[in-house]
C-alpha cells in the first residue's frame, strides 16, 4: 500500500477531495515522519503539532460538508524561519532572537493558509538567510538525506532537507543568492525562484536591493507549480507586485512548443573550475533539450566581471538592514557579524550607485538573452559540500570567497529579477544529486515550469528515493 509521503502533494490534495485520505491522517503522518528522521537531518526549527492537528481538523470538516476548496486544500507544508507565522517562534536561525514569538503572520504566511494548507512548523536556515549552508547555534545541521555527511545547503536548507526527507511535501523558502535554489540543488529537488514580485515579501521585508523573492521547494514541477499559483497573489503595498496570472500549474502541463535555449558554464568569477560531474548534468540536459526539439547554442556568458562586486554590496546591505541591538549583534556568528559590518560600512551613495550598476547590468543581460526563451546553466560549481567545509575557513572573507565559488551562478537571476528554476536532472557517480538551472525572461514563469515538467517527464527524477524515505 502507497503510504501518504509518497505521493505528490497534488495527489494528496486530490486524494483529500476524494474523501480517500483524511488531511488528519496525513498531519500525523508526518508529524511522526518528522519524530523519527528529523534528528538526522536538522529540517526543523519549530513543530507546531497542536495547530497542525487543529488546521487538518478543520480541512477534514471542510471536505465532509462539500464546502468547494483550493486546489492544496489539506496538504501539509512548513514556513522557513526567516518568515514570521502567528504564535510560532521566530529565530531567524540566530541566538540573537531568544524567545521571540510574532503575534501576526508575514504575507506569504497568510496567502498559505488562505490556500487551506496545514502547516507543521518553522524550517531552519541560515543565520538571518545570509549563507550557502544551514549551521547555526540553535538548530542543528540540515543535511541532505542523500548523504548526511554533506550539508543540505542554504539558506533554506531546512526547508529542502524536510522535502527530500518526507517530512512534508513542498516548503516555502526564500531566496536573495540561490536560498532555495542551492539546498533543491543537493537534496535532489525542484526550487523555484520566480520573478521580483511574483509573490509578496509583506508587510515587513524590505525591498531596497530587489535580490530577495520568496519561492517553493518541491519533489515535483506541477506541485511547485500549484503552490505558485496559492502564493502569486498581489498584496496591499508591495512595491514590484506583479498583476495576478493564475494557472501556472494547469499551463505547465499543457505546455508545447519549440523554445530557443542558450547555454553557458563559464562563471564570472575568475579562475572558477566547475566541477565535472556539474558539467555532466549540464551537458545530459541539453541533449535532453534537444531531443524533445528544443534549439540549444552556446552563448558567452552575458554577464559583465563587475556583477560579482555589485552584488556583494547589495547582499551586505540586506544583512545590514535588519535593526539589532549590540547585545543581539554579539550573539551572530562570525560570518554574519562579518557580512552585517561590510554592509554598515556603505555609504547611502555607495548604495545607490550599487543599485543604479544593477539596474544597468540587467538591461544588459536582458538585450544580450533577447533572441531566447530560456538560459541553461549548472546550478552549483561544485557537488553536495560537506557538513562543516565553509566554516572551516580561517575568516569570514575567505568564506565568503569560498561560497562565491560554490555558487557563482544562483545569485546572477536575483540580480536581474528573472524567474530561475533548478531540478534535478543528475546524480553523480557516488549516489548525490546534482542539480541545473534553467532562468526565463522577466515573468514568463509559465514558460520555465513548461519546460522543467517536459525534462521531469523525460527524467523521472521524483521516482528516486533518499536512504531515509
Amino acid at each position: 500500500m502507497t503510504e501518504p509521503h509518497e505521493l505528490t502533494a497534488v495527489e494528496q490534495a486530490a486524494a483529500i477531495r476524494a474523501r480517500e485520505l483524511s488531511p488528519v491522517e496525513l498531519a500525523r503522518h508526518y508529524l511522526a515522519r518528522i519524530d523519527k528522521f528529523d534528528h538526522q537531518i536538522g529540517a526543523f526549527a519549530a513543530v507546531a503539532r497542536d495547530a497542525a492537528i487543529n488546521a487538518a481538523v478543520d480541512a477534514e470538516r471542510a471536505i465532509a460538508e462539500g464546502v468547494d476548496v483550493p486546489p492544496l486544500h489539506g496538504v501539509c507544508t512548513a514556513i522557513k524561519d526567516l518568515n514570521f507565522v502567528a504564535g510560532m517562534p521566530a529565530a531567524f536561525g540566530s541566538a540573537a532572537f531568544p524567545g521571540f514569538v510574532p503575534d501576526f503572520d508575514d504575507n506569504v504566511t497568510t496567502l498559505v493558509r488562505r490556500a487551506n494548507m496545514v502547516i507543521l512548523g518553522k524550517t531552519t536556515t541560515a543565520e538571518l538567510g545570509a549563507a550557502c549552508y544551514t549551521e547555526t547555534a540553535v538548530a542543528p545541521p540540515a543535511r541532505t538525506p542523500w548523504d548526511t555527511t554533506r550539508s543540505a545547503g542554504g539558506s533554506s536548507g531546512g526547508a529542502g532537507a524536510a522535502v527530500a526527507t518526507g517530512l512534508v511535501s513542498l516548503a516555502h523558502g526564500s531566496d536573495s543568492a540561490g536560498s532555495v535554489r542551492i539546498p533543491a540543488s543537493v537534496c535532489g529537488l525542484v526550487g523555484l525562484k520566480p520573478s521580483r514580485g511574483r509573490i509578496s515579501s509583506g508587510p515587513l521585508s524590505g525591498e531596497t536591493t530587489g535580490l530577495f523573492a520568496n519561492g517553493v521547494l518541491a519533489r515535483t514541477v506541477l506541485d511547485a507549480a500549484t503552490m505558485l499559483d496559492a502564493l502569486a497573489v498581489p498584496m496591499p503595498g508591495d512595491p514590484f507586485a506583479l498583476p495576478a496570472e493564475p494557472g501556472f500549474a494547469d499551463r505547465a502541463r499543457n505546455f508545447r512548443g519549440r523554445l530557443r535555449i542558450a547555454r553557458f558554464a563559464t562563471p564570472v568569477i575568475p579562475d572558477v573550475v566547475v566541477d565535472g560531474e556539474c558539467l555532466e548534468a549540464w551537458e545530459a540536459t541539453s541533449r535532453v533539450l534537444e531531443a524533445l526539439g528544443h534549439h540549444v547554442e552556446d552563448i558567452p556568458n552575458p554577464f559583465p566581471p563587475d556583477v560579482r562586486a555589485v552584488f556583494r554590496t547589495l547582499f551586505s546591505t540586506g544583512a545590514a538592514t535588519i535593526p539589532l541591538e549590540p547585545a543581539q549583534v554579539g550573539a551572530l556568528q562570525p560570518f554574519t557579524a562579518w557580512l552585517r559590518e561590510q554592509g554598515e560600512q556603505l555609504s547611502a551613495v555607495q548604495l545607490t550607485r550599487a543599485v543604479t550598476a544593477a539596474q544597468q547590468i540587467s538591461r544588459r543581460v536582458a538585450v544580450a538573452l533577447a533572441d531566447y526563451d530560456a538560459v541553461l546553466t549548472p546550478t552549483l560549481a561544485q557537488p553536495p559540500a560537506p557538513v562543516g567545509h565553509f566554516r572551516a575557513l580561517a575568516t569570514p572573507e575567505e568564506e565568503f570567497d569560498e561560497q562565491a565559488r560554490f555558487n557563482p551562478f544562483t545569485p546572477l537571476y536575483n540580480l536581474t529579477g528573472q524567474p530561475a528554476i533548478t531540478v534535478p536532472a543528475h546524480w553523480s557517480r557516488d549516489g548525490l544529486p546534482i542539480g541545473v538551472m534553467v532562468a526565463a525572461k522577466q515573468r514568463q514563469e509559465a514558460t520555465l515550469l513548461g519546460l522543467a515538467h517536459q525534462l521531469e517527464e523525460e527524467l523521472n527524477w521524483h521516482m528516486r528515493r533518499p536512504p531515509t524515505w
